[in-house]
């Protein structure tokens, strides 16, 4: 209180209104992306992600490193994933190489792969020898078909939500879908290999977005 007895008002901020909404708070500029924290972290965060991944391998890498870890968005992932399907050996494992590769150099590559490989393989062993005693038993048969369906459900469903991202490709959505849908067409229906799918269909997407770009 003054002297001239009067309180003293911090000026207040206008109260928001339905024509002046309160935006999320936007990150600072400047502020780094989310990275593996050392090489620990690396090798321990991609064997966490192998061991969930029975079956539907992709939707729990999209889900980890994207949604979780944010160590990339969505369109990185998408054209990571695109180079590792075009890679020779498995595509998880040709991703888990490059970003290594990209966070901590070769020792990232070494420490990625190890991370994808090591505990998976001693849990696949250790199956196999399982499974071979009781391959014949009718609940074992049952088992493994419903694995089968569960794993092609995340797959679709992982699909549909990195569809959402063509809307923001250079070609369009339309040009988007109907390249996905050739793929797809190729690949179910008309049973191509996987290297004729992707030196047709991607090779003719690779072309088009060139020519979008190229001006």
């Amino acid at each position: 209180m003054g002297g001239s007895g009067r309180l003293l008002h911090a000026p207040q901020m206008p109260l928001p209104t339905a024509s002046s909404p309160i935006a999320p708070a936007a990150p600072a500029a400047g502020m780094a992306a989310p990275r593996p924290a050392n090489l620990r972290d690396l090798y321990w965060s991609f064997t966490l992600l192998a061991l969930q991944g029975f079956g539907g391998v992709l939707a729990v890498v999209q889900r980890e490193l994207v949604e979780k870890k944010r160590w990339l968005s969505n369109e990185e992932f998408i054209e990571d994933w695109a180079v590792a399907q075009i890679m020779p050996g498995p595509n998880v494992v040709n991703l888990s190489i490059m970003l290594g590769e990209r966070y901590f150099g070769w020792r990232g590559a070494v420490v990625g792969v190890c991370g994808m490989l090591s505990f998976p393989m001693l849990l696949v062993i250790t199956l196999t020898i399982v499974y071979s005693q009781y391959a014949d038993h009718p609940a074992m048969a049952g088992a493994l078909r419903g694995m089968g369906a569960v794993a092609a459900g995340l797959v679709a469903g992982m699909g549909l939500k990195l569809g959402a991202t063509l809307s923001r490709h250079p070609l369009g959505r339309w040009l988007s879908y109907a390249l996905a849908l050739a793929a797809f067409a190729a690949m179910a229906l008309l049973r191509l290999p996987l290297f004729w799918l992707l030196l047709a269909v991607g090779g003719a997407g690779c072309v088009l977005t060139w020519r979008k770009l190229a001006p």
